[in-house]
């Protein structure tokens, strides 16, 4: 049960980073003058990170990049991220951050009950049920109020 918790209370903290880094990447898009230069900055930047952190750990090890018998689509998630790094950092300005992350965690459940259901990209089956049902329609009343108020 401690574990559990911990791993909740982990997504929500993790959650809460998303915000923050929209709001500096805005910065940064306004100081450099552009939101896709602002978003390559962020990525060369945790690449890097990264890169040390592999070093450090001694975890950096090329032969894992060896194409195998794996799909395709297992090497566009990097890219799928720039696409939400770099869109989030346009909307923020224009929409303010409750209002941008409101739609993004909407859209975020309602594809994850999608993915659930359907198993797609080799997610495991999670069957929707009403209670899915009813909290997406909950959450779609919580943009709309949060749009109109």
């Amino acid at each position: 049960m401690q574990a559990r918790i911990l791993l909740i209370v982990s997504a929500l903290l993790l959650g809460a980073i998303l915000p923050m880094q929209a709001a500096i990447n805005s910065r940064l898009a306004k100081a450099i003058g552009s939101p896709v230069y602002a978003a390559f900055v962020s990525f060369a930047v945790g690449t890097i990170a990264l890169f040390f952190y592999l070093v450090l750990t001694k975890q950096f090890n090329l032969q894992a990049l060896q194409p195998k018998q794996n799909p395709w689509w297992i090497w566009i998630g990097g890219l799928l991220g720039t696409f939400f790094v770099a869109g989030i950092v346009m909307l923020l300005p224009r929409l303010g951050v409750v209002l941008a992350f409101s739609l993004v965690i909407a859209g975020q459940t309602i594809a994850s009950v999608l993915f659930d259901q359907f198993g797609w990209l080799g997610v495991a089956v999670r069957e929707i049920s009403l209670g899915k049902i009813a909290g997406i329609i909950l959450l779609i009343t919580g943009v709309v109020m949060v749009r109109k108020f």
